[in-house]
C-alpha cells in the first residue's frame, strides 16, 4: 500500500494519473476512482486529483470548454444554440467555442484569428501549427510578390492595425469610466445613474465589434462587400464615437 501511495501520489502532482496503468510493465490495467481515494489520505492531493477528471472530462465534451477571461475564471461553459460566443455566468465574459482566441471575436471569423501574413514576402500562415495557410487552410499569398506590393500589405496591415488596437484601447476607457460611475452610484444623494452604466456597456460592446471589424476588414478579399462593411463600420464609429 505505501508504494501504491507514492506512485499515484507522484502521478497525480505530475498530471499523468487520469491514464495511469499498474507500476507493473506487463500489466495494463488502471486503478479505478475508487481504488485511487482507497489508497490516497491527503485531501490536497485528492483535490489535485479531482481537477484533474473535471479537466479530462471538460476536454472530451465537443459541448463544454473552459472561460477564457483572461483575469482568470474556473468556469465551465455550455454551447447553447448556434453562435460563436458563450457568456459565462460567473463573470460574463463572452468567449469563442470554436478556437482558443481568449474573447469572442465576431465579426472577424476564427480563421482570421489564426492567420499571420508576413510583411516581406506576404506568406500567409497559420500562427498555431506553423503551416502554410494553403491547402490546409484557406489561402495563400505567392512569396515571388513584387516588394511594392509587401510594402502595400505592410502598410494596410499598420493602418488596421492601428484602428484596431485604439478600439481595445478605447475599450478599456469604457470598462475604467462604467467602474468609476458604479462607485459613484453608491454614493448618498447621488441620483439614478443605471442610464449611465447602460450606456457604458453599449460604448463597450460596440468598441469590442469595431475592433474586429478591423481583422475582419482586413482579410477580406470581397471588394463589393467591402464596400457595405465599411460603410456600416464608419456609421458604427461615428455614432460610438457620439455616446
Amino acid at each position: 500500500q505505501p508504494c501504491w501511495r507514492e506512485y499515484l501520489t507522484t502521478r497525480i502532482e505530475q498530471n499523468m494519473v487520469v491514464n495511469c496503468t499498474c507500476p507493473i510493465s506487463e500489466c495494463r490495467a488502471q486503478p479505478t476512482t475508487a481504488f485511487i481515494y482507497s489508497i490516497v489520505s491527503s485531501e490536497e492531493i485528492i483535490a489535485k486529483y479531482e481537477k484533474a477528471l473535471l479537466r479530462c472530462y471538460v476536454e472530451c465534451c465537443s459541448n463544454l470548454t473552459w472561460c477564457t477571461n483572461p483575469q482568470g475564471c474556473d468556469q465551465i461553459l455550455l454551447k447553447d444554440g448556434l453562435g460563436y460566443g458563450a457568456a459565462c455566468s460567473k463573470c460574463s465574459w463572452i468567449s469563442c467555442f470554436n478556437c482558443n482566441f481568449p474573447e469572442a471575436h465576431y465579426p472577424a471569423s476564427c480563421s482570421h484569428m489564426s492567420r499571420m501574413t508576413c510583411a516581406k514576402c506576404n506568406h500567409g500562415f497559420c500562427w498555431r501549427c506553423l503551416k502554410p495557410w494553403r491547402p490546409n487552410h484557406k489561402d495563400y499569398y505567392n512569396c515571388s510578390a513584387m516588394v511594392s506590393k509587401a510594402a502595400w500589405q505592410e502598410k494596410r496591415f499598420q493602418d488596421y492595425n492601428e484602428r484596431c488596437t485604439f478600439h481595445h484601447h478605447a475599450r478599456e476607457f469604457a470598462k475604467s469610466l462604467r467602474t468609476s460611475i458604479s462607485s459613484i452610484r453608491e454614493m448618498p444623494k447621488i441620483r439614478n445613474l443605471t442610464f449611465v452604466l447602460d450606456a457604458c456597456k453599449v460604448l463597450e460592446q460596440a468598441r469590442k465589434v469595431l475592433a474586429y471589424s478591423c481583422v475582419y476588414s482586413y482579410y477580406n478579399q470581397d471588394t463589393e462587400s467591402m464596400d457595405i462593411v465599411e460603410q456600416q463600420t464608419e456609421s458604427l464609429e461615428l455614432l460610438t464615437n457620439a455616446l
